[in-house]
């Protein structure tokens, strides 16, 4: 199955104008795709494929570097909310879920996912993007960034591709919105000065590099939408509301967007938080062929961003989703509480000593 992509320049180009039938359409397809798929492709003409690249291979000089170096970035004291997560700290939720792996048990053998024996095996850079509430609950959730020595344009580059992706999130957010039939600005105005996190993955290919390695094990994201731009090598799997188990294949110049936890909590469940995985597939290892042929690097990097409801907001369904029969499976809470309990779960609270 290839998944649709939407080309938000017509959205874009009218502003606060009214919407004509095609858009109305368009939202109407936006908000459908996410509640079927939990996964959509969009072309944002902000978002450029150069604009990618040069994220990209900045990252992948970072991760390039000593062991030595790039555990100075390390933040255990902050639940690594800032600064780099290290490989074999982040924790698959299909680990330590009971009731996710009795329902991992009842799939289909071809749709069930691959099996982690342990933490992931990928690092991740954590950089706040955008403005910070100047009094909050959640101190540790909006902390200052972590810039690396030597990289002179670090903040630049972050800052710049991560504020493009919010604005990509944003108009997404508000087609949603208007699909779902509720305000344009429901789900953006609950998004300001959230602690939205631009957190690119690495994946060393080099040395684990064998098929059927598990980088990301089956989880879903805790937060409101989830943003990536195209790695250069595949290895997304993603799973449709159905159970059906895709690969991705993200066009050149486009942008997958994923739905979180806190869209399922926002919709009563309408659309569900987006199940996937990043292994190491057959595409991965011809990819690999490739890029040692023409000496690239063999880090593979996710430029993902994850765009959060503000932390002292307050999840809950929003109005016609707070009639739904399911409505009560999603009881008002702060999404800073939310996210810390979520965080506790994958051992990104409480480790390394930390309560």
């Amino acid at each position: 199955m290839e998944l649709p992509v939407i080309d938000l320049a017509p959205y874009l180009e009218i502003g606060d104008g009214e919407l004509g039938a095609g858009l109305s359409e368009s939202c109407s397809s936006v908000s459908r795709i996410l509640r079927e798929t939990g996964a959509l492709l969009v072309k944002d003409p902000r978002c450029t494929a150069e604009d990618n690249n040069r994220f990209i291979d900045m990252m992948e000089n970072y991760f390039e570097k000593p062991r030595d170096f790039t555990r100075l970035q390390e933040r255990p004291n902050l639940h690594y909310q800032v600064g780099v997560t290290p490989e074999g700290v982040e924790v698959p939720r299909s680990l330590v879920d009971e009731e996710m792996q009795e329902k991992l048990k009842a799939m289909p053998k071809e749709f069930q996912p691959s099996r982690p024996k342990g933490p992931d095996r990928k690092w991740r850079y954590m950089w706040r993007v955008g403005p910070r509430p100047s009094n909050t609950r959640f101190q540790e959730l909006n902390s200052e960034p972590v810039i690396p020595e030597g990289f002179p344009k670090w903040s630049e580059t972050m800052d710049s591709w991560g504020h493009k992706m919010i604005s990509a999130i944003e108009a997404v957010a508000e087609m949603a919105a208007i699909g779902f039939g509720l305000p344009k600005d429901a789900f953006t105005s609950l998004m300001k000065q959230g602690p939205h996190l631009l957190a690119p993955t690495g994946s060393d290919l080099g040395l684990y590099g064998q098929e059927g390695t598990v980088f990301a094990g089956y989880h879903y994201d805790l937060n409101f939408l989830t943003i990536h731009g195209r790695s250069r090598f595949p290895g997304l799997n993603i799973w449709l509301r159905n159970g059906q188990k895709v690969q991705v294949k993200v066009p050149v110049g486009c942008l997958l967007i994923q739905t979180g936890k806190q869209i399922e909590w926002l919709t009563a469940g309408d659309c569900i938080a987006g199940m996937h995985e990043v292994i190491v597939t057959s595409r991965t290892i011809d990819a690999i062929k490739l890029a040692s042929d023409q000496n690239r690097s063999l880090w593979r990097v996710s430029s993902t961003l994850f765009a959060h409801i503000a932390s002292d907001a307050v999840l809950k369904p929003l109005g016609h989703f707070a009639e739904s029969p399911l409505a009560s499976q999603y009881p008002p809470i702060c999404a800073g509480e939310f996210v810390e309990q979520e965080l506790s779960v994958i051992n990104l609270k409480g480790s390394k000593g930390e309560s």
